[in-house]
């Protein structure tokens, strides 16, 4: 893809940024006049109570529209707000940069966030090329107040909960140094996006809130996360259809459902996954570990490229599962998205699952090229000679090579 002169120089200060090769030089000093952008000199209030939605609004887009060097500033304080929209395209001729200090609260109640495709999120950044967002501020959806409402379980119409802050066509981004805690929905929503970075941030919820994806990116090519810390109440990292050169790195993840690629195969004529590397990651106590989900009866696609490496587990659940009945109980077609060339390398740890590797794939599309180097795990519950500590594999092809526990299938 061609990119304009603005998307190169913008990519080239985030690279410098992302991986410390400023050689202690702030890019954006080299140019004149940094501008502020201070929420509070719009009317907003940190004051817990007064709603600054336009506040907000109003001071991203004069930052927007600023022709230099811009910061949007959310200083100190406790801040309320409903759902906010910051839409590009920025004129700055670099990157523009939001700092977050403060606290910010989302209005509690649902129906704020039920007023069509621009409210149905809480924060939402689209169409901006070249943004930087900091910390230490923090992010909180009081998602306690909506997560009664959520009937996922049981609906499979259900509407979803809005995201803390979501990233729709935003290309070239930092997403450093911040918390979300208790959304209604997802902590990250990352869809369409191009070269987004995600490092430091440290997203919470409780282990029961439903439906709180840590991080779930759609469409979307070379996105990195790392060095962060993840417990949540559903995947910490989730990358479905259409997503290319995801790389996650030094994360923490517990508790929640683990890393998964999926669900895939939900839409007509999905977009496949491919270059996906999970490593050096960490599990604690998490209900999966390193899943691959596919629905049944689904359109054909595919998943191939995928590499996890260097994985500690503690007390997972199921550790390694590739499920590719997943959802649509009531149909007897199998899945038609087909998996293959997955590595599973030094994947290291403990589990409370007697079938620590369960790989059902589909009869119609078997898995192809699985790799199983140096799997180590051990069972920390009781042993029952008639169910063994053991690996399944349905209509999967595995080639293995180095220590494996539990033994391969026969």
């Amino acid at each position: 893809m061609k990119m304009t002169t603005t998307a190169c120089i913008n990519a080239a200060i985030l690279f410098c940024l992302a991986f410390s090769r400023c050689e202690g030089r702030d890019p954006f000093n080299e140019k004149a006049n940094v501008k502020l952008f201070n929420v509070l000199d719009f009317g907003a209030r940190a004051d817990r109570n007064t709603d600054s939605s336009r506040s907000f609004i109003e001071a991203f887009r004069a930052a927007c529209d600023y022709n230099g060097n811009a910061v949007l500033v959310i200083p100190q304080g406790n801040f309320l707000t409903g759902p906010v929209t910051f839409s590009g395209p920025c004129i700055n001729p670099a990157p523009l940069r939001v700092k977050v200090t403060g606290i910010i609260k989302a209005q509690p109640d649902v129906s704020c966030f039920a007023g069509g495709a621009d409210e149905s999120d809480w924060f939402t950044f689209q169409n901006i090329d070249g943004l930087i967002i900091t910390g230490p501020g923090t992010f909180d959806g009081q998602g306690k107040y909506a997560w009664k409402y959520n009937d996922c379980k049981t609906n499979p119409n259900c509407v979803r909960m809005a995201a803390n802050i979501k990233f729709i066509k935003v290309s070239n981004a930092i997403i450093r140094g911040i918390k979300s805690v208790n959304p209604k929905g997802f902590h990250i929503f990352i869809s369409y996006g191009q070269n987004i970075r995600v490092v430091n941030v440290h997203l919470l919820a409780p282990a029961r809130s439903p439906n709180t994806d840590g991080i779930h990116i759609s469409k979307s090519d070379m996105v990195k996360i790392s060095r962060s810390s993840i417990a949540t109440g559903d995947d910490c990292v989730s990358m479905i259809h259409g997503c290319t050169n995801i790389t996650i790195k030094n994360v923490t993840c517990g508790p929640g459902h683990g890393f998964s690629i999926g669900s895939l195969g939900h839409y007509d004529d999905e977009f496949d996954v491919t270059r996906i590397v999970v490593t050096n990651c960490t599990l604690s106590n998490t209900d999966n570990g390193l899943r691959i989900k596919t629905y049944k009866d689904s359109p054909p696609s595919k998943a191939s490229g995928i590499y996890f490496q260097d994985i500690i587990m503690k007390g997972v659940k199921n550790p390694i599962i590739i499920d590719q009945e997943y959802a649509n109980s009531d149909s007897n077609k199998p899945s038609h998205v087909r998996i293959s060339d997955v590595h599973y390398t030094n994947i290291y740890g403990t589990t409370t699952t007697k079938v620590a590797v369960n790989l059902l794939c589909s009869q119609t599309v078997p898995c192809l090229g699985l790799h199983f180097n140096n799997v180590n795990l051990k069972y920390t519950g009781l042993l029952d000679n008639n169910v063994p500590f053991s690996s399944s594999c349905i209509n999967a092809r595995v080639a293995y090579v180095g220590f494996q526990s539990p033994p391969p299938c026969t």
